[in-house]
């Protein structure tokens, strides 16, 4: 890709239930998205927003749908990926993670 283009990386993990940090990107991202697929929640994070912070959904069951924004144990970006914290809902130990980064 040419200068001044934007990438973007796809992947998962298992979820630790403890910080996780995610460095196979290969770079700083201004975007991160998660999706705790079995748990189904995600989070997002943009540049800008605090370190450690996202913009969370949960599925809480029988149609209703929990919104918050979280200010700690969320998304923070590194220089080549990001760091996902602890939140229980989004990094639970053996469940699947899907994620999305765009620089």
């Amino acid at each position: 890709m040419g200068s001044g283009g934007s990438r973007l990386m796809a992947g998962g993990v298992v979820g630790t239930g403890a910080t996780l940090n995610v460095r196979t990107i290969g770079f700083r991202p201004s975007y991160v998205e998660i999706f705790n697929t079995t748990g189904n929640a995600k989070a997002t994070w943009v540049k800008g927003m605090a370190d450690d912070s996202a913009q969370k959904t949960v599925d809480s069951g029988a149609g209703a749908t929990d919104i918050s924004l979280i200010t700690s144990l969320g998304i923070t970006p590194l220089s080549d990926g990001f760091t996902l914290g602890a939140d229980t809902d989004l990094n639970v130990a053996d469940e699947q993670i899907r994620y999305v980064a765009h620089e």
